[in-house]
């Protein structure tokens, strides 16, 4: 059975394992990447993963965008949001369908 999991700085994430979900708050780069290479391995099938983190980690976080599984869905933490989630979800759009039909830019 597939499970999801979320990282990020603790009061970004706390309230994710609620929801069943499996918590690893991070804010070491080098600890977060050799959690995110685990959990890659494992039957993680999405990671959430908060924006700030996920900057630390853009280059390992590319590698993942090249496989199907595991989907590592960015999302706001709560220093804000910074656009790169909306970012990638765009660049994966274009990269589907061969063209901007989400922002027409």
């Amino acid at each position: 059975m597939s499970r999801i999991a979320v990282m990020g700085d603790i009061d970004s994430i706390y309230g994710f394992g609620a929801l069943g979900f499996d918590t690893f708050p991070f804010t070491d780069q080098a600890e977060a990447a050799k959690k995110l290479r685990e959990l890659a391995d494992m039957d993680y099938s999405i990671i959430y993963m908060t924006e700030a983190l996920a900057e630390k980690l853009s280059d390992l976080i590319d590698h993942y965008r090249e496989e199907l599984l595991p989907a590592i869905i960015l999302i706001p933490g709560v220093s804000g949001n910074t656009g790169k989630g909306i970012e990638l979800v765009k660049k994966s759009v274009e990269q589907a369908v061969g063209s901007d039909i989400i922002f027409n830019n």
